[in-house]
């Protein structure tokens, strides 16, 4: 009877030898290894793309500039019927990062790369006449640096504004580096137009 009951038990195993469980089991590490490959990998791609996203914004802010004290206005004309020619206004690097490049605009050539524009509830220049001078601390080139100052002279009588601006007018002049924010400066002018007036 043992015997008979062992030849059954011969006859029907049906046991998982080792090699199948090892094929099993090499199959599952590899699936997991390429899962855990893909996850990786996005996380990295993101982690770049969001350095990629910080530095670009630490260059934008790097290349920032601010107005140093006042903007100058100064009228041209008879008295009693004077427009503003010109406004002038003093420039410096915000952070002390990157250098501006402040080639000018002196007779509305296309070699610069700063471009400064004008508007008012009359009309929009987007590309004016200007100059610049460097006061104080500087090296001699057209690049604003850290601790340069620059005087932006922008020619209004020259640009080809009509109606030139006027007592009362609110305008507004937009500088924009080839790199970093804009800066823009709005202002309005007192009820009498004088030769030179601070307008803050």
């Amino acid at each position: 009877m043992l015997k008979g009951l062992n030849k059954g038990l011969r006859r029907d195993e049906r046991g998982i030898t080792g090699l199948e469980t090892a094929i099993i089991l090499i199959a599952f590490v590899v699936v997991a290894s390429v899962f855990a490959y893909t996850v990786l990998s996005a996380g990295i791609f993101s982690s770049q793309k969001g350095q990629e996203a910080v530095y670009s914004g630490l260059a934008q802010t790097r290349a920032t500039m601010e107005v140093k004290g006042s903007m100058f206005a100064y009228g041209n004309g008879t008295v009693g019927n004077m427009t503003v020619g010109n406004v002038s206004f003093t420039l410096t690097n915000a952070m002390k990062g990157q250098a501006i490049d402040l080639s000018p605009n002196p007779t509305g050539n296309n070699t610069h790369v700063t471009i400064i524009s004008y508007t008012d509830k009359n009309q929009h220049v987007s590309d004016l006449r200007w100059n610049v001078t460097f006061i104080g601390k500087n090296n001699g080139d057209k690049l604003l640096e850290q601790d340069e100052q620059a005087v932006i002279n922008v020619d209004l009588s020259g640009s080809g504004l009509s109606p030139a601006p006027r007592a009362y007018d609110t305008f507004t002049i937009e500088v924009k580096p080839v790199t970093g924010a804009s800066l823009i400066l709005n202002r309005t002018l007192p009820a009498r137009i004088d030769e030179v007036m601070d307008l803050h």
